[in-house]
């Protein structure tokens, strides 16, 4: 089968961990080895967050006051680099004789998109209310909300429109022994101007909507968004709290999911079994091989009897 694996930020770098290079080492290290486990049998498209990344990468910049400060999309082209190398080296030492391969790929936005004006992306680290208060007052046109506990950052967060490399990505696809890893951070945001020409966007697209969008135009078999958490909860945090095991796209649209967590997932899943996909799961990147055979996670398919079924 023909697998697109969209994997949460935290398989790169936990909440609350120290952006150390030696540490998202380690924390890759751990996922390519969990999706070896599916890579072995099955063709895998690998896709990934970056928003801690860029988030460093703008702070870093910010600090050298000799040039002006890159771009977000510049800055998410250089995330797709170094997070592709560090995820091709730990699946090549796990799928010996596998071509593993990374591709910087470029999502299309349009600029009338209605997510300029509220930008409500999370990028960037955590930080205190009172290091939040001071980004602030050192970079006025920066947006920051509360996440949790802490404050982040926030930028404009439009709907992918296209994948620039599709083509291309189908090409490689075709030769069934590639992995390949693309679409880092949902792709940099760019849009074509009145004259045609395509300019890089400040914002950030969301890395689930943009997978979704990859693994219909790949016509991949499955698509699987892998998080830090088991399945999805109807109620979540609430005493009568379920988790999903089995669900029709009919029966999560009459439920509801937080937009800032939940439910981009829930809607990318949902919509790639509407428009032709076979199957779609959310789940832990630790149990990957058991969300594909249906063991874990919530299974997002055609043929579920009950509408839904819970754990």
């Amino acid at each position: 089968m023909r697998i697109v694996i969209a994997l949460g930020g935290n398989a790169i770098l936990q909440r609350g961990q120290p952006m150390e290079c030696h540490v998202q080492r380690e924390n890759i290290a751990k996922a390519a080895a969990a999706i070896a486990r599916i890579a072995k049998d099955h063709q895998v498209i690998l896709t990934h967050g970056n928003g801690p990344q860029v988030g460093l990468l703008s702070l870093m910049n910010d600090a050298y006051k000799k040039v002006t400060p890159y771009p977000l999309d510049a800055l998410g082209a250089q995330t797709q680099g170094m997070i592709g190398f560090m995820f091709e080296q730990e699946l090549r030492n796990h799928l010996p004789g596998r071509e593993v391969c990374t591709i910087a790929t470029q999502t299309l936005v349009d600029p009338q998109d209605p997510a300029f004006k509220n930008p409500d992306k999370f990028v960037g680290p955590v930080y205190s209310k009172e290091e939040a208060d001071a980004l602030l007052a050192a970079n006025p046109d920066w947006s920051v909300r509360q996440d949790g506990e802490y404050y982040r950052r926030v930028v404009p967060s439009p709907q992918p429109a296209g994948i620039l490399e599709l083509e291309s990505l189908k090409t490689i696809a075709a030769s069934e022994n590639i992995t390949m890893i693309c679409g880092g951070g949902g792709g940099v945001p760019v849009y074509r101007a009145e004259n045609g020409m395509l300019e890089g966007v400040e914002a950030v697209i969301d890395k689930d909507r943009a997978s979704r969008l990859l693994a219909e135009g790949l016509e991949a078999d499955a698509f699987l968004i892998l998080t830090d958490v088991a399945a999805v909860a109807i109620n979540f945090g609430q005493p009568d709290s379920k988790d999903i095991r089995r669900a029709t796209p009919e029966a999560m649209d009459a439920l509801n999911f937080a937009a800032g967590s939940m439910g981009p997932k829930v809607e990318s899943v949902v919509q790639f079994v509407r428009n032709g996909g076979k199957m779609a799961a959310i789940g832990s990147l630790e149990q990957a091989a058991e969300i594909l055979t249906s063991d874990s996670g919530t299974v997002i398919s055609n043929d579920v009897a009950a509408g839904i079924t819970f754990y």
